[in-house]
C-alpha cells in the first residue's frame, strides 16, 4: 500500500525527546520565521489541534508543529 502524503505549511515546532527520571517531558523548542511547505505522511500524524499537528519522528520522538491554515481544512486533508 502506498503512503498518502499531504502538503502543509509548517513553522516553529516543539520536539519531545522523552521523559527524565522524574517523569518530566524533555522538550526542545525550535523557533523559525514564517512557514515553509512540507509533505507529511498521513501515517505519521498522531493528532491535530487548532494550533498544532503532532507527528512522530526518529527514535521514538514526537514533534508538535505549528501549521498555517484553518483547522477544518487540515482535518479534511487528513480524512
Amino acid at each position: 500500500m502506498k503512503s498518502k502524503f499531504i502538503e502543509l505549511a509548517l513553522g516553529s515546532h516543539l520536539i519531545s525527546h522523552g521523559y527524565d527520571e522524574n517523569n518530566r517531558e524533555i522538550t526542545e523548542v525550535v523557533s523559525v520565521e514564517g512557514f515553509s511547505k512540507k509533505l507529511v505522511s498521513v501515517s505519521r500524524v498522531k493528532s491535530l489541534s487548532e494550533k498544532y499537528i503532532l507527528t512522530d519522528y526518529l527514535d521514538g520522538r514526537w514533534i508538535y508543529w505549528e501549521y498555517e491554515g484553518d483547522f477544518e481544512d487540515v482535518k479534511k486533508l487528513l480524512l
